[in-house]
């Protein structure tokens, strides 16, 4: 059902670009260089055009049609107006600037482990802004949706990897949910373990006042409702080109055992 007052497409694009999403969908491409790991195999065993096959699928100007096309029909007027208005402050220009560096960072490794240092001292120091980091973490998934939409992503990508051919043994997708929910208390811990630390690499320049400035504008029921679409508008993105990758692996390679 269309919201009242819809944004028009030229608003949703400038929203796009005030609030850095327009940088989070693009570095939704990096994810791609996971897709091999996932099924158990190198990129190399996919051909010397595995980099280009994979680009064309996560085209940053496709994902970026895609987002468009449904905010606009999803994101009220009103809830753009209020998120724009916080991300277009001085404070919130300075958080999209370092938000966007942090998700264009392709050594994924050196990022966690950079964090995880700013971590350790904040720990030792009894820095109040891992406390507030961990807030705003809950705050951008208060509807804790980041486990649910994992499984869900590597549901759709498995399962379309094994209707397409890409493995040798057809997966039964009720078995694969199974052992996914099994697993589902190490994903939590994971997820919540990697998002602190990126958190920390992210914002290690902030102070104390801002991060709380920030935490405080992520907890505007206004704000919770535009996150909560963002992060399901992302996700399904994630998950629509995954499933699209696989079939893209099929007439890469022949089939393989999980």
């Amino acid at each position: 059902m269309m919201p009242a007052r819809a944004a028009d497409r030229d608003r949703v694009e400038a929203f796009l670009t005030v609030t850095g999403f327009d940088v989070a969908l693009e570095s939704i491409a990096l994810s791609a260089a996971d897709a091999p790991a996932m099924l158990g195999m190198q990129p190399n065993e996919f051909g010397s055009d595995w980099r280009e096959k994979s680009a064309e699928v996560f085209d940053t100007d496709l994902m970026h049609g895609m987002a468009l096309s449904i905010l606009e029909e999803a994101l009220s007027d009103d809830l753009l107006t209020h998120a724009a208005a916080f991300y277009a402050s001085p404070l919130g220009q300075r958080l999209v600037e370092a938000e966007n560096a942090s998700h264009m960072v392709e050594d994924d490794v050196a990022k966690q482990t950079e964090g995880g240092e700013v971590v350790a001292l904040w720990t030792q120091n009894d820095d109040p802004r891992l406390d507030i980091l961990r807030s705003l973490n809950k705050a951008i998934d208060s509807a804790d949706t980041a486990v649910r939409a994992v499984q869900e992503i590597q549901v759709r990508f498995l399962m379309a990897a094994s209707n397409s051919g890409v493995l040798e043994r057809r997966l039964d997708e009720q078995a694969l949910r199974a052992a996914l929910k099994e697993n589902e208390p190490e994903l939590r811990r994971s997820l919540q373990v990697s998002g602190l630390t990126a958190a920390a690499y992210t914002y290690q320049d902030f102070s104390e006042e801002d991060l709380a400035a920030y935490l405080v504008a992520l907890e505007h029921p206004d704000m919770q409702q535009v996150y909560e679409l963002m992060n399901a508008v992302q996700y399904e993105i994630m998950a629509n080109r995954f499933e699209e990758l696989a079939r893209v692996m099929a007439d890469m390679h022949p089939g393989q055992e999980l």
